[in-house]
């Protein structure tokens, strides 16, 4: 990591945190837990359609100090921004009443308590360096952080799986984003140095070697600054054809699709509906093809499937935007030797794996190309893998 992602990646100290935690609420929380965030090396749009995603958690981290109240007032603040102490009440926890950050560590307690997790009041400060809206899944970062916490300081005893399908609940049932398993999964179960190889269907997971350094390469994140949200319509609606597609080729879900059927589908679909199923279908097989890859010969064979995933999600997914293609362009055209954009799409980030001795080349590239076109400057930094989400302090 340079010098300059270093500067710009630091969280506050853990004894930082716990001496605002005890300045804004009057005593020390009873802990510190920290959930990292997530890039997704390959497998996009995959997750809801019972197939295969490849991510890694990030050197990037959501941290909560937290208390235990000992009635039902909920008492949240943020290192950041300007929106002060959010006080509410677990009896008042419904979807849809959440406004802003709080609705990740509040949809947490909601679904704990739909589960029948006795979920005490409490106090909690959080600070993260998750950039926000790039994709790098920072509201599953909180969500993680907090499940975390709450698994510790109520003594349930959940299993990571438990726990992804309880924030996937949060998210689907109380933000209102209808997203699948893989950023929870990235976050609770991720292992330094290594990609989490996840079975949507049955969430059996491995990990899976991903180092770059050794290999002579650097992996780097292009936030392209537009913001992005899963709870929109175009996330929703390019689910609805997944199911529309699973549906009329007569099975559970695109993942009992192979590469073979998609003759088959272009004559039974209309023409967005198949080029939508044919993005999952080949990207299922994207994810193996890397795994296999990372297995034998290790990241610097894997360029070419990056370059085909991010053709695939431009043109057959339609969730690319002009942003994300200039930066993966500009990346390979400058010694990257594959890139994509990441995440749900409509704008955050893209990954390029650059050789280290090409990284400023790219970087210095990128930044001018998108001043040339007129878009707001990049934030460009390296990622790691790192592990999962543990109690800190």
């Amino acid at each position: 990591m340079s010098t300059q992602d270093q500067a710009t990646a630091a969280p506050a100290a853990h004894g930082d945190l716990r001496a605002r935690f005890e300045q804004e609420f009057g005593s020390a929380p009873d802990g510190v837990w920290q959930a990292p965030g997530r890039v997704n090396l390959i497998g996009e749009h995959t997750d809801y359609n019972e197939g295969f995603v490849l991510p890694f958690a990030i050197d990037r981290t959501a941290r909560v100090a937290v208390a235990v109240r000992r009635d039902s007032t909920v008492r949240l603040l943020s290192t950041y921004g300007d929106q002060g102490v959010v006080t509410t009440t677990l009896e008042a926890l419904r979807p849809g009443t959440a406004k802003g950050w709080t609705k990740y560590p509040l949809g947490v307690m909601w679904a704990l308590r739909e589960r029948g997790v006795g979920v005490p009041g409490l106090d909690l400060l959080l600070d993260s360096n998750v950039p926000l809206g790039a994709g790098l899944s920072s509201s599953h970062a909180i969500e993680c952080a907090v499940i975390t916490a709450l698994n510790d300081l109520t003594g349930a005893g959940l299993a990571a799986e438990d726990m992804v399908l309880a924030t996937q609940r949060a998210e689907n049932d109380f933000v209102g984003a209808p997203t699948g398993i893989m950023d929870q999964s990235a976050s609770l179960r991720g292992s330094k140095g290594h990609a989490v190889f996840l079975d949507c269907r049955d969430q059996t997971a491995h990990l899976v070697p991903f180092e770059t350094e050794p290999a002579g390469l650097a992996l780097l994140v292009i936030d392209t600054k537009v913001s992005h949200s899963h709870a929109d319509g175009g996330y929703a609606s390019r689910r609805a054809s997944c199911e529309l597609g699973a549906e009329v080729m007569g099975v559970k879900a695109l993942r009992d699709i192979e590469v073979a059927d998609l003759d088959e589908a272009s004559g039974l679909l209309d023409e967005v509906t198949f080029r939508r199923v044919r993005h999952v279908v080949t990207e299922n097989d994207r994810v193996l093809q890397t795994v296999e890859l990372l297995g034998g010969p290790g990241p610097g064979a894997i360029g070419p499937l990056l370059d085909a995933s991010h053709a695939s999600m431009r043109d057959d997914f339609e969730i690319s935007c002009p942003e994300l293609d200039l930066a993966v362009d500009t990346a390979k055209a400058h010694g990257a030797i594959g890139a994509r954009m990441t995440g749900g799409g409509f704008g955050g980030a893209a990954i390029a794996l650059t050789p280290v001795d090409a990284e400023r080349k790219v970087r210095d590239a990128v930044a001018k190309a998108f001043a040339q076109a007129g878009f707001a400057a990049p934030d460009i930094f390296t990622v790691s893998p790192a592990a999962g989400a543990t109690r800190i302090a």
